[in-house]
């Protein structure tokens, strides 16, 4: 029988100051484990826990929402004083921060009585890593534990920790079938593959990646820098910067259910490399239609990039999404003033069709009949459509 916890058995031994020691506490262990669970010991130094922190971070299975992250106080009490917040994968920085102020022992691990406080930025980095591990190897893993996990004030050290495997048939079956037999993350994880550095027209350099919840203050410099005629282009409408920069709206616009829409921004790579935050010059969404299998597009270039390619690069990338995740079409509804749209978007493939009564081009693009202009199609190993187009566009 598998020991999931050491301690229950008298498993772990500290403070040997001696090899006489040493060899007690190795036949005490021997002597408490059935013979046939008995592997042998791990040697460890013993470690200064003065002034130290003991926390716990795992994962394990919900019925309904599948992987769980919990949060909390670690070592031998954990049940004890059940003090530990919980929350789906994955997470980022801001979101690791909230579920450790959702515990008691945050107050502590602040600093109280005269110990120094602990490396608050490092466990956080730790468990956003923990939180891609779970959503990474999710298939594989049922249950992972770091416990206790010993917190300093310069320093976030793993004592102990468990992993506990799926059943090896149900991991050995073909992905549609391991949606029956394995409980799903309920949250798509971020799309890292749509990372890539592009060349404008003008030979500068961009960042192209999914939108993250940390972009909000980027988005919110991105609007200062739109212009009005933009904006009413984009909108049908002249909304106010307090309205479009609002945290309330930006919030949903950051934080992406990448089930349902993928948001794309383009950074110029120039300002990254500076002390500077990274300058946003671009936006392009695709979000579900509710009752169709069908994506509605849009795409929001800053008025200094205009021109240089931007718009039509993160137009073909979201046709490359809506490819890969089945959708029968793309549709979008712009102005007929909106000429470089309109443009754009033939020369991807789009049919435009002038509605009088409404006085918008609607526009749409099917998978099922359309290969983008100047491309050519191709079957990639999953049997996907995949596109070979122009580099600039």
């Amino acid at each position: 029988e598998t020991i999931t916890h050491k301690s229950d058995v008298g498993g772990v031994k500290l403070n040997l100051h001696s090899p006489e020691q040493v060899r007690d506490a190795f036949l005490e262990i021997q002597q408490a484990v059935e013979k046939e669970d008995f592997f042998g010991v791990t040697v460890q130094p013993m470690l200064d826990t003065t002034d130290a922190f003991e926390i716990i971070i795992g994962s394990s299975l919900d019925a309904q929402f599948g992987p769980v992250i919990l949060f909390g106080l670690g070592g031998t009490f954990v049940e004890v004083f059940g003090d530990s917040s919980i929350a789906l994968p994955p997470l980022n920085s801001n979101l690791a921060h909230i579920m450790m102020k959702n515990t008691k022992i945050y107050k502590a691990l602040k600093g109280v009585r005269g110990r120094k406080p602990a490396d608050i930025a490092a466990i956080e980095k730790l468990i956003v890593n923990f939180s891609h591990l779970v959503m990474d190897k999710w298939m594989f893993i049922k249950e992972v534990e770091i416990n206790p996990l010993l917190a300093t004030h310069d320093s976030v050290i793993a004592l102990d920790a468990r992993v506990i495997l799926h059943d090896s048939n149900q991991m050995e079956v073909d992905d549609d079938e391991i949606s029956t037999q394995i409980i799903r993350p309920a949250i798509r994880p971020y799309p890292a593959q749509y990372e890539q550095h592009w060349l404008s027209k003008k030979g500068r350099v961009l960042l192209i990646r999914a939108i993250m919840p940390e972009d909000e203050p980027l988005v919110v410099d991105f609007h200062k820098r739109i212009s009005e005629e933009s904006v009413y282009t984009r909108w049908m409408s002249n909304m106010k910067y307090d309205e479009r920069a609002s945290h309330s709206r930006l919030i949903r616009v950051c934080h992406v259910d990448y089930d349902r829409d993928i948001a794309l921004v383009a950074l110029d790579e120039e300002s990254c490399a500076g002390k500077n935050n990274c300058k946003l010059v671009a936006a392009g969404r695709l979000t579900k239609v509710h009752g169709k299998n069908v994506a509605e597009f849009s795409v929001l270039v800053e008025d200094e990039w205009q021109g240089e390619g931007v718009g039509g690069k993160l137009l073909l990338e979201l046709i490359k999404h809506g490819e890969a995740d089945g959708l029968d079409g793309i549709e979008g509804i712009v102005l007929p003033t909106n000429r470089a749209m309109i443009h754009v978007a033939e020369k991807m493939g789009f049919e435009s069709v002038y509605d009088k009564e409404l006085n918008v081009v609607k526009q749409y693009f099917s998978y099922k009949e359309t290969v983008p202009k100047n491309c050519t199609e191709t079957k990639d190993d999953y049997q996907l459509r995949r596109f070979t187009c122009p580099t600039n566009i």
